[in-house]
């Protein structure tokens, strides 16, 4: 799998290619993708600029679950993943990303946060 390169691309519209004007820089690095999965907690804590800390969520079986109508967040678990319609791929290996659809103790849950960024599963609970 290539990892995205976040600079200008190599390579003019005709096909020529660019003169280099300098060599590539480490802000402009490419990450590999964290396909969260339903499972036992897994985090892995990386170094990103500044000397700070981004984890990322590998696995989780549990979701902090927000209730609109009574107003309060409770955590549940996960007792199956039922889709994502942010990719149909992700759906079928059941990737959980921001939109995911997983079904909980409460109910049908959408997933809100970012868990490869934010490294922390919270959803809506929709009815």
């Amino acid at each position: 799998m290539a990892y995205p390169y976040q600079g200008r691309d190599n390579r003019l519209i005709t096909g020529r290619i660019h003169p280099r004007a300098r060599k590539k820089r480490k802000y402009e690095l490419g990450r590999e993708p964290t396909f969260t999965r339903v499972g036992e907690r897994k985090i892995k804590k990386i170094r990103v600029r500044g000397g700070n800390i981004k984890i990322r969520l590998k696995r989780d079986m549990y979701v902090n679950v927000y209730d609109p109508t009574q107003g309060k967040t409770v955590k549940a678990k996960i007792v199956r993943f039922l889709d994502n319609p942010s990719n149909r791929n992700f759906a079928r290996m059941g990737i959980l990303t921001k939109g995911a659809i997983v079904e909980t103790e409460l109910g049908k849950v959408k997933i809100t946060s970012r868990p490869g960024q934010d490294g922390v599963l919270n959803g809506v609970l929709i009815q």
